[in-house]
């Protein structure tokens, strides 16, 4: 199967956890695009959605799906999104679409996360994908020196020979080169770190349940 074969069969997979008649979060991503356009298929069982950035939000409307404001939400039973890492402990690294921020907010919401992924994202020890962590423009230059002490290389996200900026106008350094041995003790680190938005370690909370996309079929993995 190809790596998009795979996003679409646990994206299908996914739609068992939605529950009807109430609120779904959704992620960002390629995987999560194939997540949208099968929620769509069942749009009419659900009240609305809560969109984890702009372009998920816009895909979500093509589609017919009412798209509320997460202010205007006190609970969702579920979250539905991709990872680029997940460990067999449900921590997982995310941020590879500039939309950790919202991403966590979100998932900080719902009762349960599932996390969809291809078996390629899959890994012992997080680290190989570098580690996204938003930052407030005018710190990315402190925040970066705070980051490389920790070990890894930070290095600015760039768009066009740009500084890339994330839907709530900040900018994202990705750290290379880390080996993240204890990723809860490592977010709250870098989370206090001055200047940072948040990083994108989902350890503290990480995912209730993955949804990976294997050759053998959809695996799930509870944690």
């Amino acid at each position: 199967m190809t790596q998009d074969e795979l996003k679409r069969a646990v994206a299908q997979a996914a739609i068992a956890y939605v529950v009807e008649n109430e609120i779904v979060g959704v992620g960002t991503g390629s995987t999560a695009n194939f997540f949208i356009d099968e929620l769509a298929k069942m749009k009419h069982k659900i009240k609305a959605a809560v969109a984890s950035s702009e372009a998920t939000a816009q895909r979500l409307r093509d589609h017919g799906i009412t798209v509320l404001d997460l202010n205007e939400v006190t609970s969702m039973p579920v979250y539905i999104d991709g990872a680029d890492e997940i460990t067999p402990q449900g921590a997982m690294i995310k941020g590879g679409g500039a939309a950790l921020t919202r991403e966590k907010i979100v998932a900080s919401v719902a009762d349960k996360f599932v996390c969809i992924a291809d078996g390629s994202k899959l890994v012992d020890q997080l680290g190989k994908f570098p580690l996204p962590v938003e930052v407030i423009p005018m710190s990315h230059a402190v925040v970066t020196r705070k980051l490389n002490a920790l070990g890894g290389e930070a290095r600015l996200r760039l768009k066009d020979g740009k500084p890339l900026l994330t839907d709530n106008g900040n900018m994202i350094l990705d750290v290379h080169g880390l080996q993240i041995a204890d990723p809860v003790a490592l977010e709250a680190t870098i989370n206090n770190i001055v200047g940072v938005v948040t990083v994108g370690l989902f350890a503290q909370q990480g995912a209730n349940v993955c949804l990976l996309g294997t050759a053998e079929g959809v695996k799930t993995l509870q944690f």
